[in-house]
Parts: C-alpha cells; sequence; structure tokens
C-alpha cells in the first residue's frame, strides 16, 4: 500500500549530485540535520534530501517496509505502530523531524540493541547515488535476497561519506505484546554482575540501564513470561517512558554542563580509570561518560579494555571519532575511493583523512 505525501525526487538529486562531480565541488549531505553534532565540521553545499520522500511499499504480512531517504522517521514509526510492529534497533531521532535516510546514515541504536541487533542487521537493500553519477540498487525487500547486502549495511553509520541512501528497505517485527520497566536498587559492579547471570537464563530483558544507583530493566515478550520475570527479580515498577528519554538524551544525567562522551566496550570489562559521571546503557557495553579529562587519557582508558570513545560534544576535539588502526584506515580509503572517487560526499565527516 502507499500512503501520502509521497514525493519522488531522485532524478533532482541526481542532476546536483552530477552538477558537483562536474565542478568537482564537495557536498553536505542533511535531511533535519538532527544529527550535525556527530563527526567533523562539513564545508560544502548543502544536498537536503528531504524533498525526497515517502513510504514506497509496505505490506504488513511480509515484516518489509521500504521508504524515500527524506520520509520522516517519525512518519515510518507510526504507520508500523498501527499495524502493532516496530523498529527493533530503536533508532533515536535527536528531533521530531530527523529523517530515515539521517537514521541509516547515523547507524545509532538504542536501549534494544544487545538483544535485537543494531540499525545495519535491519537494513535489507538501498538506493544509493554513488560518486560516479549513478543511482544504484543494491540488495533487495526480500530477506532471503542478500546481493548486494553488505553494501547496503555498509551505508550504515557511514555519515554520508559514500554516497546518498536515496532510499532503504528495513526488515520490522511485531511489537512485544507485554512490556513492563522495573528498577532495583544495587550498584553497578552488583549489576553487571547479574546481568551476566541472567544473560544465561531464559529472562525476556528488552533494555538495562544503571544510573549510579539503580539498575533499570525492560521487561517485554507474552503475558506469562513478562508477569514470572517481574515475579522472580521483584524491584519497583518503572515508567516505561524511561527508554525513550535515555535513547534521546533526555534524562536529567545529559544536562550536566560537561563534554559527553560514548563509551563502547565489552559489558564484562573492568572499571575505567576515568573521573566523571557515568550511565551504563545496552547492560554495560555502552557507556555515557561526562568528563573534562582529556580525549586522549580518556581514549587511552577505553583501549585498554578493548573498547573505543566517541565525543557527542560538538567542535570540542578534532577527531570526535575513535582514531582508525592503520589497517582500517587503509580499508576506509579504499572503500571512500571505490564509491566516492573524487571525495565529493561529506569530506572529512568521519576521519579527516577521508
Amino acid at each position: 500500500m502507499n500512503h501520502g505525501k509521497d514525493v519522488d525526487d531522485s532524478a533532482a538529486l541526481l542532476e546536483q549530485v552530477n552538477q558537483a562531480l562536474h565542478a568537482a565541488t564537495p557536498l553536505r549531505i542533511q535531511g533535519a540535520n538532527s544529527k550535525a553534532f556527530l563527526g567533523r565540521i562539513v564545508a560544502g553545499e548543502i544536498l537536503d534530501t528531504r524533498t525526497h520522500r515517502g513510504i514506497v511499499h509496505y505490506d504488513p504480512t511480509e515484516l518489509v517496509i521500504t521508504a524515500r531517504c527524506g520520509t520522516p522517521l517519525a512518519e515510518l514509526l507510526a504507520v508500523l505502530d498501527a499495524s502493532q510492529q516496530m523498529l527493533p534497533c530503536e533508532p533515536p531521532a535527536f528531533a521530531d523531524d530527523a529523517t530515515v535516510g539521517g537514521m541509516v546514515a547515523s547507524g545509532l541504536s538504542g536501549p534494544r540493541r544487545p538483544w535485537s541487533g543494531a540499525v545495519r542487521d535491519f537494513v535489507l537493500g538501498t538506493r544509493i547515488i554513488t560518486g560516479h553519477g549513478k543511482h544504484l540498487r543494491f540488495g533487495g525487500e526480500v530477506m532471503k535476497n542478500v546481493a548486494g547486502y553488505d553494501l547496503s549495511r555498509l551505508m550504515a553509520g557511514s555519515y554520508g561519506a559514500l554516497g546518498v541512501i536515496t532510499e532503504v528497505s528495513l526488515k520490522v517485527l511485531p511489537r512485544p505484546r507485554q512490556c513492563l520497566s522495573i528498577s532495583l536498587e544495587m550498584d553497578s559492579e552488583r549489576a553487571l554482575q547479574r546481568l551476566v547471570e541472567w544473560s544465561q537464563q531464559p529472562l525476556p530483558i528488552s533494555a538495562a540501564c544503571h544510573d549510579g544507583q539503580r539498575l533499570h530493566l525492560r521487561l517485554e515478550g507474552g503475558d506469562g513470561s513478562v508477569g514470572a520475570a517481574r515475579d522472580r527479580l521483584g524491584g519497583e515498577i518503572l515508567d516505561g517512558s524511561y527508554w525513550a528519554d535515555l535513547n534521546e538524551q533526555r534524562l536529567a544525567f545529559f544536562d550536566e554542563d560537561m563534554p559527553l562522551w560514548r563509551l563502547s566496550v565489552p559489558n564484562n570489562a573492568s572499571p575505567l580509570d576515568v573521573n566523571g559521571t557515568r550511565l551504563l546503557d545496552w547492560g554495560g557495553a555502552q557507556q555515557w561518560l561526562k568528563s573534562g579529562e582529556e580525549a586522549a587519557l580518556i581514549r587511552q582508558a577505553v583501549s585498554k579494555v578493548g573498547g573505543h570513545a566517541t565525543c557527542y560534544s560538538h567542535g570540542l576535539i578534532d577527531a570526535p571519532f575513535h582514531p582508525l588502526s592503520p589497517a582500517l584506515l587503509h580499508y576506509h580509503r579504499r572503500l571512500k575511493q571505490q564509491l566516492d572517487p573524487q571525495g565529493i560526499f561529506n569530506p572529512g565527516r568521519l576521519y579527516a583523512e577521508l
């Protein structure tokens, strides 16, 4: 079925890319600009994707939805919600008008990530305008069609550095029948131990966050399994809006006037030797850190436990994304060279070398 507000503006986007290629002009690809604070500052002519919008195809029985890049994420989620379906990776929006293209390009996932998978795991296919001035389709709408699948997945988290995503097909899932959030009083060390134990057991946990004093859990599934888990774990009932507030960084923790860092670490990592206040998300695998420490010191501590650190405070440092190893940088450069040989797409957004 088709939905209103459908506008296929791909010809105009392709023309703008070809003009930029001809004039060797860099392009700054953006939708609602809601993730502009992530990454390095990009100089270039703005390519606004919001004119190319609309849901192209959605049949709830297929568990696949296809939308153009400029479609508001809220619109896509509302359409899914009306059919009791969802995007399990819970991408944060950071703005009411955030777009589907920006969601894929940033590749950010919400509290359910360790239990359901990341944005890239739900991308089945894409249409992309490449740096050769071609509008190409990769992957497909059907889950068994894996041709070009990996290239589509590479677009997730590419921040527009590899091409203009014009359309994306996403795998969706039914919404859980029951959802209940609880809060338990315990310190972070105990919370991480319990989470490791619980991960070996059939508990319907779909989010876990520790705020320094309490462990917050979300239980999702059938009535029986959620009820049984609630009886077993105890705790106080937590307002279910907590998870959206965490995901959209509306909690009081994020108000503190200190640089914000996202630390990605193994969930069983030893405590980091870094000053600051922290919030443990993803069962400990994602840590939000508010700290005035030097970037090098934070990254050194995180690297020691096999993790990486991204600075969420715009313009604070020149390399907000964790620097790549020489081998990884080599592959990134080769990929960029193949898909964007003239280097016109969001140059330097991810790394100065790209």
